[in-house]
């Protein structure tokens, strides 16, 4: 691929000069000189939130964010790859652990192969890794009454694949002038009947998560599957499409048949605050630019502006922050687009995946935009439980922007994702020694992506030596070398 012109985050010397290149990129963020330690560091404040009408504490400000898996057993059960990465979850030093990974409610509605399935006959296997990540938390730090563990229920919507890692079986919402197209496309929307199965299994699932112990379930609304999907269903008609009501539906009734099923359970919400137009890859210059609307104004985005879909508009998301307040859904995590469409919306990498694209903007603003999205939605909210996405793009200087952030109460939590996986230990070395691994840091090599693109477990294999040992890294390398020649 050709290359770009955008700064290294590891080039800068202080955090103070990237909080100065932000500011002239526009996106100006508070930053500390500083790495603070435990008691002191804002990052180690417990946090009281809302739960079962009383109250719960959260042990400090980290989250570890949900990615999804593809190395779960053929039956949806968890592998030993995924016992790994829970594990070292667990004794990461978060407090919160946010849905550990994306875990289908229905065989059909997998977005890979191996993603994890939620049924009764694999609930047992979800509890024990479960309590096995309490226990070796509990082992790692004196004690667990403060840690918190979820678990993401997801219907993967129209990138459903659930027999063969290329072959799609979408499930939508509506049909989308752009991605029925991008992705071939061809059934009809769900009925109304089918969207009654699809509500009684992710009730059925907040079930046996109960039963299982997790302390709360996130009913996925983001990164283009179908909860999300729902959102932007203006052209849908009938009861599930069109109005704000309606186009809310589907949140509203899945809140309340998980209530009906599993009352010992809280509920959360990943949310994508604002989508993005598709992107594509520029045959000329490799950077991802928007596709073009067949017309105006964009009907199909939840959060943009339908004049000018590339601008987000959080008007709805607020909106959408009253409807969870009024359902008694009080935490809420911050993201944005879809990682098939706008992956460096949420995704902001400077190496970017065999099949994506260069970023058409510098990958600090893009993290800076999601982090300046919490913040306006935790001032129109401040009652509500946010955590924030976008940290893991920071790099060398995340802990600097994140004291700030919390301390000025920009977000109650901060949520890192892909950053885990080589360094499952940030969050304890932060808070314990005030320092990073520098040679641990997620550099955005896309190979956690990369490897399940092309049918391998997904893992960082640049730099986690478990992963660079097993027989893929070598096809990763080919693959790499492959793409950049014919760049």
């Amino acid at each position: 691929m050709p290359q770009i012109s955008y700064p290294r985050v590891a080039s800068f010397k202080t955090s103070r000069a990237v909080a100065e290149y932000l500011a002239k990129l526009g996106w100006p963020l508070a930053a500390d000189d500083e790495i603070l330690t435990a008691p002191g560091s804002p990052l180690a404040q417990p946090l009281e939130v809302p739960w079962h009408g009383a109250r719960r504490k959260i042990g400090n400000r980290f989250a570890v964010q949900p990615m999804e898996g593809w190395d779960g057993e053929p039956d949806g059960r968890p592998s030993q790859l995924t016992r790994r990465r829970w594990l070292n979850f667990s004794t990461s030093g978060a407090k919160l652990v946010w849905g550990c990974e994306a875990v289908a409610v229905l065989p059909e509605a997998r977005a890979n192969p191996n993603q994890l399935l939620m049924n009764e006959a694999n609930a047992p296997s979800f509890a024990a890794l479960r309590e096995e990540m309490v226990r070796a938390h509990r082992a790692r730090f004196g004690t667990s009454d403060d840690l918190v563990i979820g678990l993401q229920l997801t219907h993967s919507g129209r990138f459903c694949h659930p027999h063969e890692r290329t072959k799609l079986e979408p499930v939508i919402a509506y049909h989308h002038p752009i991605l029925d197209a991008k992705c071939g496309v061809a059934r009809e929307p769900i009925s109304d009947a089918e969207i009654t199965v699809i509500i009684r299994a992710f009730a059925a699932a907040a079930r046996l998560a109960a039963e299982a112990g997790f302390d709360f379930v996130d009913l996925k609304h983001c990164h283009g599957y179908l909860g999300h999907e729902f959102l932007s269903a203006r052209t849908r008609s009938g009861a599930y499409g069109g109005s704000f009501e309606n186009r809310t539906r589907f949140l509203r009734e899945l809140v309340a048949a998980v209530r009906d099923t599993a009352r010992q359970i809280e509920i959360g919400l990943r949310l994508s605050a604002f989508d993005s137009i598709p992107f594509a890859c520029d045959a000329q210059t490799s950077v991802g630019v928007p596709v073009q609307p067949p017309t105006l104004p964009y009907l199909c985005g939840f959060g943009v502006n339908p004049d000018d879909p590339r601008r987000p508009d959080l008007s709805e998301a607020k909106r959408l922050l009253d409807l969870l307040r009024s359902l008694e859904v009080r935490l809420v995590n911050v993201s944005a687009g879809s990682p098939y469409y706008s992956p460096h919306l949420q995704r902001p990498a400077l190496f970017p995946p065999c099949d994506g694209y260069l970023p058409p903007e510098d990958p600090l603003a893009g993290a800076a935009r999601l982090i300046a999205a919490a913040r306006e939605l935790k001032a129109a909210a401040p009652d509500l439980v946010f955590v924030s996405s976008g940290w893991s793009y920071f790099q060398d200087y995340f802990p600097h922007f994140a004291q700030a952030a919390v301390r000025e109460g920009w977000t109650d939590l901060v949520g890192l994702g892909r950053m885990m996986l080589p360094y499952p230990a940030l969050p304890a070395d932060v808070l314990e020694g005030g320092a990073l691994d520098h040679k641990k840091i997620c550099r955005t090599f896309s190979e956690c992506t990369n490897g399940p693109r092309n049918g391998m477990v997904s893992g960082c294999f640049p730099l986690d030596p478990f992963y660079r040992a097993r027989p893929e890294w070598p096809q990763l390398q080919e693959l790499r070398t492959g793409v950049k020649s014919r760049g």
